[in-house]
Formats: C-alpha cells, structure tokens, sequence
C-alpha cells in the first residue's frame, strides 16, 4: 500500500466528507475541535474521530457536519440545532487561521487556496423544523446546506428507514411535501439518507434540485435496512446526485477499509463514476472500520482503491469532486457572512 502516493493524491482534490456528527460533541461535552484527540480504544470507539489536525493530517479538504437532535420531545429541536450551529461557528472564528466557515463551491474554493478546511453543514431529521416550514429558511441562512427528511424515528415530514414510528406504507406528509418545496425555494440539498423507500421516491418526484444520500450502504453488497437498493442508486443518480458511502462495518457487512472499497465500486459499476462520494458518519455513534478509525486515515482508502485498479481520476472524482459538483449545481441562496448573522 503506498500510503506517501495516495496522499499526495488529496493535494490534487479537494477531499470532502459528506456526514460527521462532530458538532453535537462541540455543543454538549465542550469538544475542541482545533485540538489533537487521541483515538478511544477500539471498543469504544463510537466518537471522537474528527479534529482539524487531523483532518490535515488526512488531507480532507472540506467536511459537511451534520446536526442531529432528539426527536422526543420535538420542542427545542430547532434550539438544539442552533446550539450545534453556533458551537461550529464559533469553533471556525476561534480557529480562523485553520477552518473557514462555507455554504457554497466558490467557498470551499476559497478556503482551499489559502490553506484551509473547509466546514459545511447539514441537518439530520426534519423534526429539527418542528412542524415550522419558515425553519428551512432560517436553517438556510444560517447556513445549512442540506436537510436529511428522516432520522431514526418518524417526524412531521416522513416516516424512517427504521426506527421509532417506521410504517412502510407511508410516503411524505404534507408538511413533508411542503417542506420539499422549501428546499428548493431556498437552495438547500434533498438527503435522502434514513427515509423510508416510499418516502424517497415521493421526495425524488417532488423534488426539483440535485439530491444526496449523505451517508449509506448499498444494499447489492449488503442486504440490509439502512441500504439502498440499484433502484434507489440509479434515481439520485439521474438527478446528478452523489451516494455517500458510509464508514460502519454493521452496514458494509464486513469491517476493514476493503469493505468501504466494496461499496464504493458497486455504486460506480451500477450508476457510473459521477455518482460515489464519501459519507463516513464519524462522531455518529458508529466504530469505524479498522484502518479507517479516525480521519487521519483517509489516504489509507484512496490507497486500497488504487491497488484495486481504480483510476486516478475515478478516486479523484470520489474524493471529492462528485461533491463539489452538486455544491456547484445547487447554488446557496445566502452568502457565508450570513451564516453567522441570521439567529
């Protein structure tokens, strides 16, 4: 494995992860993230998998944060998620010098030329609206840039994958339908991450943007609740969306970096090469697999991706230059300096 190459290879992209749960660590334990962490040890290590050091030591170039609440009770969803928002703020004003806050690709483009990560977000199950469809633009200006409908319990908008309330006989509610609408009025990207198969192709039909799966498996490797099937790979990629490969041996079915391979290449020979990303879900409650249990380690996948023939350019797409590309189709509607005002 030549791990010195595959480096290299992230100072030719900009490397994007597009699901770490980070920011709830910030807000409830105080989580530093400009500092070192030392990884837990492996049986416990569900958290605790990103910092910016070493994020550079991982050449990761930009990182989605996503924002996940409780759903019961759903007062204070919203406030739990401007917590999150603010501590992520506040960790990119404390740390100017190494992270920049960005909502759109000429951002992250920005912060790249002068040597820094760039931090996106996201938010992870609509009860985070709290039956308010005026709460997707308030999200949107502060900077959020997409909105997973579903989490692991059902919401106002839809019913989960699994979870508290699943029912697979239901589709998007009508605050769901309306809060679709919203997305695309002001700019933010359907994730379709833990809904329901009903659910997902409802939003798909209704949606008018470029879609994500910001975090999954794929279920032609391993069958299983969380994964999506060829069918579902195939939709959000004739949208032009991106399916990001997430970093949990319970859904790859197998652990070890060969697995995340594994996924990878199964998502390219079905729906081509523009359609992988990657959608770790680090600090989400997940052990990583082995090889890849912190972000340092990212180049240890670009490596094992290479030595399983895959092109420069087809990693390189992966890496993070699918990502960018549904940054740039799904333009922000509110500029980065708002991000920071709007609460």
């Amino acid at each position: 494995m030549d791990l010195p190459a595959a480096r290299a290879l992230h100072d030719e992209v900009c490397a994007i992860d597009l699901h770490a749960d980070t920011p709830k660590l910030m807000d409830a334990f105080g989580y530093d993230l400009g500092k070192r962490h030392a990884p837990l040890p492996r049986r416990a290590g569900y958290f605790g998998h990103v910092d910016i050091p070493r994020m550079r030591e991982g050449g990761l170039g930009a990182q989605f944060f996503g924002m996940w609440t409780f759903p019961v009770p759903r007062a204070g969803c919203a406030q739990s998620v401007h917590r999150q928002l603010d501590a992520l703020d506040a960790a990119c004003v404390t740390h100017a010098a190494d992270i920049a806050r960005c909502v759109s690709r000429d951002d992250v483009d920005r912060a790249r030329a002068v040597g820094k990560v760039a931090a996106l977000s996201g938010i992870e199950g609509a009860q985070a609206l709290e039956g308010r469809l005026e709460n997707v633009e308030v999200f949107a200006r502060r900077g959020v840039r997409y909105l997973g409908l579903a989490h692991f319990s059902a919401n106002d908008a839809c019913r989960p994958a699994m979870g508290m309330g699943k029912d697979d006989t239901q589709g998007l509610t009508a605050f769901g339908r309306g809060a679709v609408e919203e997305m695309d009025r002001t700019g933010v990207i359907l994730d379709l991450a833990h809904i329901n198969r009903r659910g997902f192709f409802e939003a798909l039909e209704l949606h008018r943007g470029v879609p994500i799966i910001s975090h999954t498996g794929v279920a032609g490797v391993k069958q299983h609740w969380r994964n999506v099937d060829d069918e579902q790979l195939r939709a959000v990629s004739a949208r032009g969306g991106v399916i990001g490969v997430i970093f949990a041996p319970r859904y790859l079915g197998a652990d070890g970096i060969e697995a995340v391979c594994d996924h990878l290449l199964h998502i390219i020979r079905v729906v081509g090469e523009d359609a992988p990303a990657l959608g770790s879900d680090y600090d989400g409650a997940v052990r990583p697999p082995v090889g890849l249990e912190d972000v340092s380690r990212l180049p240890a996948l670009t490596a094992a991706l290479l030595a399983r023939g895959v092109g420069r350019g087809v990693v390189k797409k992966l890496l993070g230059e699918n990502a960018l590309r549904v940054l740039r189709d799904v333009p922000a509607r509110y500029p980065a300096t708002q991000a920071r005002e709007a609460a």
